[in-house]
């Protein structure tokens, strides 16, 4: 089966951060995992995959299917799966297996154990639900699988998918527009674009959490995420939540709160950021942050007013940055003050505070004085949208324009 066969005939653009990540696993006997939320572009990242083996194995057998299309419908088990790839098979070549939403299989996990037992072909499969990979099912996969999550575009593939400019005009589209991968089909006309990312919140709330968890009252799953739209980046817990629901006349329970956001979460729809005590080197078990996977999608609930919600938008898009990186990231707390975000991996911790515009002393004190407070040598950044020099810093902290902060590969940080 040729590229051009499966992809049908549609071009599609390189995402090279994601063939990087998956090619040390290529033909190795583990189950590659693509994770992320609906419509991130996980379908043409195995596109990219099956494109990237092709040019290495001409003669490679692929075995595609995609539960989203009508001719797969009846492949609705693991039996079911497991004949589909038997028959399938073809002797004398490197084979080949991809399953685009795998998780409407039930079963599949049994399926895809039993063929990489087998040896018969290398596996790669995507999914749009956490809980595919969570619980008895991980350790019913232990050692056997590697997840690669996939996101929405970041500002880095914003300006390569469109051809754009790293200048401010082109930040504020992001900032309202968002980076799902299909805006490149329709454009950045407002109107269309909107209407595009209304259609898919409904879908994700309708199709992924909803219809997947039984969900019944649809009205406060969408006051609640109109709520955290309203609050991104604040600092609360369910508790707190449930009250300022209540004072709405939403009366709900923290546990109805909880039982919500998860779905929401599983979803990859939002992301939970702990609180982390940088003192004390240990996670808060209460007061978290939450930020949306697509920016845009987070304005098409509740509306871009820059006035309003550049400061959210610019926390938001740092987090989806740091993420993208491949950083774990938390809330920093220190006593009294707080760091907006404490980024760690592989031996690597960066913090971050972002504002807006440092308008006076006082927020020149607050944002770098936090920061200052900090007692060790680790890199450390104000991410703003003024106007600065390249290199600047206060007292070694660097103070940096948020398009200049988005396109910084972080990994070499010290």
């Amino acid at each position: 089966m040729i590229i051009d066969e499966i992809v049908g005939y549609r071009p599609f653009i390189r995402r090279p951060v994601y063939s990087e990540r998956v090619k040390p696993f290529m033909g190795k006997e583990i189950i590659k995992v693509i994770t992320g939320q609906r419509r991130v572009g996980k379908s043409f990242i195995l596109f990219q995959f099956i494109q990237d083996i092709l040019n290495m194995l001409p003669d490679a057998h692929i075995i595609y299917l995609n539960k989203e299309l009508k001719q797969y419908e009846y492949i609705t088990n693991e039996d079911v799966l497991y004949n589909y790839v038997k028959e399938n098979l073809k002797a004398g070549v490197s084979n080949f297996l991809f399953v685009d939403e795998i998780q409407d299989i039930q079963g599949w996990e049994k399926t895809l154990r039993s063929l990489l037992a087998e040896n018969c072909c290398d596996i790669y499969c995507s999914g749009s639900n956490a809980n595919m990979l969570s619980g008895e099912l991980a350790t019913f996969l232990a050692g056997r699988y590697i997840e690669i999550k996939v996101h929405s575009l970041g500002y880095n593939e914003f300006l390569n998918f469109f051809g754009l400019e790293n200048n401010v005009t082109t930040l504020n589209a992001y900032l309202s527009m968002g980076g799902m991968p299909y805006l490149k089909t329709i454009g950045l006309e407002e109107y269309a674009v909107y209407e595009y990312l209304r259609n898919v919140y409904s879908t994700i709330l309708l199709k992924d959490v909803v219809a997947r968890e039984g969900i019944r009252n649809i009205r406060f799953l969408e006051n609640l995420t109109a709520f955290l739209a309203d609050n991104v980046g604040s600092i609360f817990s369910a508790s707190n939540i449930a009250k300022y629901l209540k004072s709405q006349r939403d009366a709900v329970t923290t546990q109805a709160v909880l039982n919500y956001l998860k779905p929401l979460a599983a979803a990859y729809f939002i992301h939970k950021v702990p609180r982390y005590d940088i003192a004390g080197l240990r996670i808060f078990e209460v007061g978290e942050k939450y930020y949306f996977e697509d920016i845009g999608l987070r304005n098409a609930i509740r509306g871009y007013d820059k006035r309003k919600d550049i400061g959210k938008l610019m926390e938001n898009a740092v987090y989806l940055h740091l993420i993208q990186q491949g950083f774990s990231v938390f809330t920093g707390q220190a006593g009294n003050y707080e760091i907006d975000f404490v980024a760690q991996k592989a031996g690597i911790t960066i913090y971050i505070q972002v504002c807006y515009l440092l308008t006076d002393e006082n927020t020149v004190h607050r944002e770098f004085g936090n920061l200052l407070k900090i007692d060790d040598n680790y890199r450390k950044y104000v991410v703003t949208m003024d106007e600065v020099n390249s290199g600047t810093s206060y007292q070694g902290i660097e103070q940096v324009h948020l398009k200049d902060f988005l396109v910084d590969s972080l990994g070499s940080a010290k």
